[in-house]
């Protein structure tokens, strides 16, 4: 490695300044290309001189690649094949733990010489299991010892504390420390990103600094100054991307659309059997006030699983429609477009027959739009669009396509919008005459750090209440493996409810019928755990085995639009009494009559997605049951994430467990970005305040310059942080 003692400009290739092999290895493994790449990989934690990093928590980072700093209890070479064969053994600890190191072969000489017992070191290595204990194999090693052979490393880490960095299998923490040392020099040349008077205003201090700190503090204080400056530089340029992109939404010009008095909404709401809830109420009004202005609403409409956002988005259309102009539902799956276009021209009744012998004088034309659909209903559907005929539509990415032509396209609503690509939201939206106005929605509580970063360029509306006469879920985890008599009765408690006339889903993490990856089957082997159940394996050794003689049918992704919708029909009408399926049914499916759910290997899905398949049942009068099926052991943590899901119908609760629990999260959306996540200091669920008052900051100060002519730093630093493809991704958003 190549570390040349001159300063190195801060968007320079790392090659010339480390050479091409390290430079190689931190592009390709971290992602890291240039200096400043490199000082914005911020250490994860730090061990001090004198004190031994703990060791009790690598039993949870099993197959990790971790960095560990303990002192040397016992070091042995053990001999096999007649002699033939050497082995060290080496046992580190603590004082909380101890972890054994082994090395093999030729390997052994050095480490025998250099691990001496009591003597100190940084190890780093794969954290496996062998014979029931935890190992690292081969684990690359820096004396710490004030005698340590490398007296510049010793002197390096003398007196200081110890960056620990987020490594990789062929570059070490203290390898990427002195790679750090080779661009540090350059920190000088960072240009602020903050306006003086915000820094100085919030006791903040300058970004040179702050790198100087965070990379080689001399005291705790220095760490946590580094910190918090650092928290804000991340949360503020983000924030003021977000501010920048609400006040170009808010130059654009839009259509203002306002509904009829006496006209289809007014027609539709006379009929509906039942009154809005308040938030139903609350937040109607607020979007019919987006409306009726004249630049595009930009709306987040977020709540709980069976909230009835629908109904708030179908009256959202129905004004739009009022007003002349036409809605579009964008649904992520094809089971989704036909339950959702089944459920609302149910609402509608008559009113979804406008033009249609016996439909009402005020009603609309509701359309279902999907790629499987046949040439002659997909011919008369375009022309309804076209022509204006037919005011809803709903549809998959199929909306998307060139041929799809509107009237007037003056509402665009997203369902489940995290499941949707940029480009395809942006192509949908550019079919108005003027950019039309979007409403997207998700059954996904998001906490409200989230809402600020995530959707920080959307208002954000929340349904929290539950409509009158919805029952309430009990949720039970079923320990499978330690109790088998659990998952018999679990199947004894899905034919009871059958036999009082209700119905069941029993959800699968995988189709079957030969899709296993042989690297996914051989990953589980190694791992001594089995590949997860498939829907087709388990719907055979139900109809054989407890649930013989009940009408049971299968859903799956594979399955033909057709026969998926015809499954789905049957299911709805009560003719399928169990449906086993994949987590097709994790949004939107509405069967008032479905009671009790069933998750197999409920622990291989995540804390939101369990929260809305549950979702399914308890949409009726009679109460829900949802059994958490799963072969983990109780200390785990996988189950402790589904005794977290059985203690709590509370999904903004959920959701911010499964933030928590996430190493590292992707604020604005890695998989669709393609990008990154900028974020390396800010936690979204911790930091929440400095999020808010960064929020705040960046209205400020976009709302006085706009273009931010007046702030080169900040700019720049949106250029850095926001490449191309994420802004891109904001401004599309």
């Amino acid at each position: 490695m190549v570390c040349n003692e001159r300063v190195p400009a801060l968007d320079e290739d790392l090659k010339k300044t480390l050479g091409p092999a390290t430079a190689k290895v931190l592009a390709e493994q971290l992602g890291l290309h240039t200096a400043l790449d490199l000082l914005h990989h911020y250490p994860r934690r730090y061990a001090e001189r004198g004190e031994l990093t703990s060791l009790a928590g690598l039993a949870d980072q099993l197959d990790e690649h971790v960095t560990v700093v303990a002192q040397v209890a016992d070091a042995r070479i053990h001999t096999f094949n007649g002699g033939r064969g050497k082995r060290l053994e080496v046992t580190i600890t603590d004082g909380s733990g101890r972890l054994q190191l082994v090395f093999f072969g030729a390997g052994v000489h050095k480490p025998h010489k250099e691990l001496l017992p009591g003597s100190r070191a940084m190890f780093a290595g794969k954290v496996s299991m062998f014979n029931r204990k935890l190992q690292l194999a081969h684990p690359a090693y820096e004396p710490l010892g004030a005698d340590a052979s490398d007296r510049d490393a010793a002197t390096a880490f003398a007196n200081q504390l110890i960056p620990i960095y987020p490594a990789c299998a062929k570059l070490e923490s203290w390898k990427i420390a002195k790679c750090v040392d080779a661009v540090l020099p350059g920190a000088r040349e960072a240009v602020d990103p903050l306006p003086t008077a915000l820094r100085e205003g919030r006791g903040l201090v300058p970004l040179t600094e702050a790198l100087l700190k965070i990379h080689r503090p001399a005291t705790k204080a220095d760490i946590e100054d580094a910190r918090r400056r650092l928290k804000w530089d991340e949360a503020f340029v983000l924030q003021v991307a977000l501010a920048r992109r609400r006040h170009a939404d808010a130059q654009l010009p839009a259509v203002a659309r306002r509904p009829a008095p006496g006209g289809l909404l007014d027609a539709f709401d006379a009929k509906l059997p039942f009154t809005l809830t308040a938030g139903q109420q609350a937040v109607s009004r607020e979007i019919f006030d987006d409306l009726a202005t004249e630049h595009p609403m930009h709306r987040l409409l977020q709540g709980e699983v069976g909230s009835g956002k629908t109904l708030v988005a179908l009256r959202a259309m129905l004004a739009v429609v009022d007003a002349g102009g036409q809605a579009a539902m964008l649904a992520p799956t094809e089971v989704l477009a036909q339950q959702h276009h089944r459920s609302i021209t149910e609402m509608m009744g008559e009113l979804a027959e406008g033009g249609m012998l016996g439909g009402s004088d005020q009603g609309t034309k509701v359309v279902l739009l999907t790629g499987s659909m046949g040439v002659p209903a997909r011919r008369q559907a375009l022309l309804d669009l076209v022509t204006g005929e037919a005011g809803i539509v709903i549809g998959t990415h199929a909306l998307i396509e060139d041929k799809v032509q509107f009237h007037d396209l003056g509402l665009v609503v997203v369902d489940e919008q995290h499941r949707f690509g940029v480009e395809q939201r942006d192509a949908l939206r550019s079919k108005g005459r003027q950019p039309p106005h979007l409403l997207v929605m998700t059954a996904t509580p998001i906490p409200r750090t989230v809402a600020m970063t995530v959707f920080g360029d959307l208002e954000t509306s929340v349904l929290d209440q539950l409509p009158a006469g919805r029952s309430p879920i009990a949720t039970h985890v079923v320990p499978a493996k330690d109790k088998p008599h659990f998952l018999t009765r679990a199947w004894e408690r899905v034919r009871e409810e059958v036999e009082k006339g209700h119905q069941a889903y029993v959800v699968c993490p995988r189709i079957g019928d030969g899709e296993d990856d042989p690297k996914k089957k051989q990953a589980a082997e190694e791992a001594d755990r089995r590949p997860p159940l498939a829907v087709l394996d388990v719907a055979e050794q139900l109809s054989r085995g407890p649930l013989a003689g009940l009408s049971v049918e299968v859903l799956h992704g594979r399955m033909d639009p057709a026969d998926k919708d015809a499954v789905m029909r049957r299911f709805a009408a009560g003719e399928v009494q169990v449906l086993v399926a994949t987590t097709v049914i994790e949004v939107g499916v509405n069967v008032p009559n479905s009671t009790v759910m069933v998750i197999m290997d409920a622990d291989r899905f995540g804390v939101s997605q369990l929260h809305q398949l549950r979702g399914r049942v308890g949409r009726g009068s009679a109460p829900g049951l949802c059994l958490l099926v799963s072969e983990m052991p109780e200390a785990s943590p996988a189950r402790a994430r589904l005794a977290a899901v059985a203690a709590t119908l509370d999904g903004f609760e959920l959701s911010r467990i499964d933030l928590e629990q996430r190493r590292e999260g992707d604020v604005l959306g890695q998989a669709q970005s393609g990008v990154r996540s900028s974020l390396r200091m800010l936690a979204v669920i911790e930091d929440e305040e400095v999020i808010a008052q960064a929020r705040e900051e960046a209205a400020r100060v976009v709302a006085a310059d706009p273009e931010l002519e007046r702030l080169p730093g900040l700019r720049g630093a949106l250029d850095a942080l926001l490449d191309a493809e994420r802004e891109q991704y904001l401004e599309k958003g």
